[in-house]
């Protein structure tokens, strides 16, 4: 999983779902795990 400090990349892909969890922002991509980041 990658930390980085811009998801907007991320949340465009296909099957991608913006969650938060603890305080953090999660990216989560069921269909292509490495599309998988946090932000925070």
């Amino acid at each position: 999983m990658k930390v980085r400090s811009s998801l907007r990349g991320l949340k465009r892909k296909v099957n991608s779902i913006v969650v938060r969890r603890r305080g953090k922002v999660f990216v989560i991509n069921k269909a292509d795990p490495r599309q998988k980041a946090r932000q925070g």
